[in-house]
Protein backbone atom coordinates (compact mmCIF):
# COMPACT_ATOMS: atom_id res chain seq x y z
CA UNK A 1 0.00 0.00 0.00
CA UNK A 2 1.39 3.58 -0.93
CA UNK A 3 1.34 6.43 1.45
CA UNK A 4 0.39 9.22 0.95
CA UNK A 5 0.85 11.30 3.91
CA UNK A 6 4.15 12.79 2.10
CA UNK A 7 2.82 13.34 -0.89
CA UNK A 8 -0.37 14.94 0.17
CA UNK A 9 -0.08 18.60 2.08
CA UNK A 10 -2.42 21.34 2.47
CA UNK A 11 -1.23 23.97 4.06
CA UNK A 12 -2.52 27.15 5.14
CA UNK A 13 -1.61 30.16 3.17
CA UNK A 14 -1.16 32.33 6.32
CA UNK A 15 0.92 30.43 8.17
CA UNK A 16 0.64 31.82 11.75
CA UNK A 17 -2.62 32.36 13.99
CA UNK A 18 -3.96 35.14 15.75
CA UNK A 19 -1.48 35.28 18.38
CA UNK A 20 1.54 35.02 16.16
CA UNK A 21 2.03 31.47 16.67
CA UNK A 22 2.50 28.50 13.83
CA UNK A 23 -0.38 26.58 12.75
CA UNK A 24 -0.91 23.11 13.58
CA UNK A 25 -3.53 21.12 12.18
CA UNK A 26 -5.42 21.14 15.54
CA UNK A 27 -5.17 25.28 16.05
CA UNK A 28 -6.25 25.49 12.01
CA UNK A 29 -9.52 23.32 12.70
CA UNK A 30 -10.07 24.75 16.22
CA UNK A 31 -9.93 28.45 14.62
CA UNK A 32 -12.49 27.32 11.40
CA UNK A 33 -14.91 26.06 13.78
CA UNK A 34 -14.91 29.16 16.17
CA UNK A 35 -15.33 31.17 12.52
CA UNK A 36 -18.07 29.12 11.71
CA UNK A 37 -19.90 29.25 15.02
CA UNK A 38 -20.45 32.56 14.41
CA UNK A 39 -22.34 31.75 11.09
CA UNK A 40 -23.93 29.11 12.67
CA UNK A 41 -27.79 29.29 13.04
CA UNK A 42 -30.37 28.36 10.37
CA UNK A 43 -31.44 32.10 9.13
CA UNK A 44 -27.44 34.30 9.97
CA UNK A 45 -26.22 33.20 6.07
CA UNK A 46 -29.31 34.71 4.96
CA UNK A 47 -29.55 37.56 6.97
CA UNK A 48 -26.04 38.17 5.51
CA UNK A 49 -26.84 38.04 2.41
CA UNK A 50 -29.56 40.68 2.69
CA UNK A 51 -26.58 42.92 3.97
CA UNK A 52 -24.19 42.58 1.73
CA UNK A 53 -25.35 45.73 -0.18
CA UNK A 54 -23.78 47.72 2.31
CA UNK A 55 -26.86 49.63 3.11
CA UNK A 56 -28.65 50.33 6.21
CA UNK A 57 -31.94 48.13 6.49
CA UNK A 58 -35.05 48.53 8.75
CA UNK A 59 -36.23 45.55 10.74
CA UNK A 60 -39.39 45.00 9.08
CA UNK A 61 -37.56 45.23 5.85
CA UNK A 62 -35.48 42.29 6.63
CA UNK A 63 -38.62 40.27 7.99
CA UNK A 64 -40.42 41.08 4.98
CA UNK A 65 -37.46 40.00 2.63
CA UNK A 66 -37.25 36.29 4.91
CA UNK A 67 -41.06 35.10 4.88
CA UNK A 68 -39.87 31.99 6.85
CA UNK A 69 -38.35 33.35 9.81
CA UNK A 70 -40.26 34.61 12.87
CA UNK A 71 -40.07 37.84 14.58
CA UNK A 72 -38.29 36.41 17.70
CA UNK A 73 -35.93 34.32 15.59
CA UNK A 74 -34.82 37.18 13.64
CA UNK A 75 -34.33 39.41 16.74
CA UNK A 76 -32.14 36.76 17.77
CA UNK A 77 -30.10 35.98 15.25
CA UNK A 78 -29.27 39.80 14.96
CA UNK A 79 -28.61 40.03 18.68
CA UNK A 80 -25.74 37.40 17.89
CA UNK A 81 -24.90 38.81 15.13
CA UNK A 82 -24.31 41.66 16.68
CA UNK A 83 -22.76 40.55 19.45
CA UNK A 84 -20.09 38.89 17.50
CA UNK A 85 -19.35 42.52 15.69
CA UNK A 86 -20.60 40.89 12.34
CA UNK A 87 -23.62 44.00 12.21
CA UNK A 88 -24.20 47.11 13.67
CA UNK A 89 -28.08 48.11 14.87
CA UNK A 90 -28.39 51.76 14.49
CA UNK A 91 -31.27 53.06 16.63
CA UNK A 92 -33.57 56.26 16.31
CA UNK A 93 -34.66 57.61 18.71
CA UNK A 94 -38.05 58.68 17.45
CA UNK A 95 -41.70 57.92 17.38
CA UNK A 96 -42.52 55.05 15.80
CA UNK A 97 -39.18 53.19 16.80
CA UNK A 98 -36.88 53.03 14.02
CA UNK A 99 -34.03 50.39 13.85
CA UNK A 100 -31.79 49.63 11.27
CA UNK A 101 -29.19 46.78 10.73
CA UNK A 102 -26.05 47.11 8.16
CA UNK A 103 -22.98 44.95 8.45
CA UNK A 104 -20.18 45.70 9.98
CA UNK A 105 -16.37 46.45 8.03
CA UNK A 106 -15.30 43.20 9.24
CA UNK A 107 -19.21 41.82 8.56
CA UNK A 108 -18.61 43.26 5.05
CA UNK A 109 -15.30 41.53 4.75
CA UNK A 110 -17.00 38.11 4.93
CA UNK A 111 -18.13 38.99 1.72
CA UNK A 112 -15.42 37.17 -0.36
CA UNK A 113 -15.21 34.53 1.92
CA UNK A 114 -19.00 33.33 1.09
CA UNK A 115 -18.54 34.17 -2.54
CA UNK A 116 -15.83 31.49 -2.42
CA UNK A 117 -17.89 28.84 -1.02
CA UNK A 118 -20.13 29.89 -4.21
CA UNK A 119 -17.74 28.87 -6.23
CA UNK A 120 -16.57 25.62 -5.13
CA UNK A 121 -20.57 24.90 -3.99
CA UNK A 122 -20.90 25.04 -7.61
CA UNK A 123 -17.67 23.66 -9.36
CA UNK A 124 -18.88 20.77 -7.11
CA UNK A 125 -22.36 20.67 -8.90
CA UNK A 126 -20.76 20.60 -12.10
CA UNK A 127 -18.53 17.40 -10.83
CA UNK A 128 -21.93 15.64 -9.87
CA UNK A 129 -23.37 16.19 -13.29
CA UNK A 130 -20.70 15.09 -15.07
CA UNK A 131 -20.10 12.10 -13.12
CA UNK A 132 -16.86 12.46 -11.08
CA UNK A 133 -18.64 13.15 -7.75
CA UNK A 134 -21.05 11.08 -5.84
CA UNK A 135 -23.87 13.23 -5.11
CA UNK A 136 -24.21 13.98 -1.87
CA UNK A 137 -26.65 11.54 0.75
CA UNK A 138 -29.77 12.97 2.51
CA UNK A 139 -29.79 13.72 6.21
Amino acid sequence: MTRTDGKVRYEPKSKVDASGAPYTPQTAASDVAATLGILEGRWKLLILFHLFDGKEHRFSELERAMPGISQKMLIQQLRQLESDGVVRRIVHHQVPPKVEYRLTEWGQALCPALDAILVWAAARERLVDAGTVAEPSPQ
